[in-house]
């Protein structure tokens, strides 16, 4: 299997570098203003979906329903506080575990990618100072079914010109795991995901992958 393996497609947000917090208090300022109840419990929720995905679950959780333009301010909203969040990302929040990982790997030649629903992905990455690293970057600007549909991970392996079998897919979210087993990738699961096992491997740390794909 390790010499199937040509390309590491990772997950960006909980694997690369975490904004969860950020989505948090996004979506809780958000919430609170709108008059809509929102705790962790119900963000854990919306790990690897879409921001309509997203939102739709939070109405649904208390039988809410809105018009869709009303649905878009709030996510436009949301997305605002987001991004006011995002400007305090820094090259140091990547950890030296990830980036020694990231290093590690493209030593080694093979090609890396980035896999995310989220639009902000690309601006995510100049802040963290990962503009121009990966091979390519497939985000929620590119698709338009989100995790746990395979588009975002096909589409990334299009584009690096191999086939699905000949990828690994890193994700925290039970989500994007399943979304990477509809293709027929392999799968490592860190994070949220690790703890349940849903992965073909699960690990603490995300340098234990160099030692299956090396």
């Amino acid at each position: 299997m390790k010499n199937l393996i040509k390309a590491v497609i990772f997950d960006l947000d909980g694997v690369i570098v975490s904004t969860d917090e950020y989505h948090y208090l996004a979506w809780k300022r958000m919430a609170d203003e709108a008059g809509l109840y929102f705790d962790r419990d119900i963000n854990s929720a919306l790990r690897g979906v879409s921001r309509l995905e997203s939102l739709n679950i939070i109405l649904s959780r208390q039988n809410r329903h809105a018009p869709e333009a009303d649905k878009l301010r709030l996510m436009d909203k949301k997305n605002g506080y987001y991004k006011e969040y995002l400007e305090r990302l820094s090259p140091t929040f990547v950890t030296e575990d990830t980036a020694n990982t990231l290093s590690t790997l493209r030593k080694r030649g093979f090609m890396l990618a980035i896999g995310s629903s989220s639009r902000n992905a690309r601006f995510i990455l100049e802040r963290i100072g990962y503009g121009d690293f990966f091979d390519t970057v497939v985000d929620g600007n590119d698709i338009s079914r989100s995790k746990p549909d395979p588009e975002v991970y096909l589409l990334a392996a299009k584009r690096l010109g191999i086939l699905p079998e000949q990828c690994i897919v890193v994700e925290d979210s039970a989500a994007g795991i399943e979304a990477a087993f509809a293709c027929g990738m392999r799968t490592a699961a860190v994070g949220y995901a690790a703890e349940t096992g849903c992965g073909d491997w699960n690990f603490d740390k995300l340098s234990e992958l160099v030692l299956k794909v090396v």
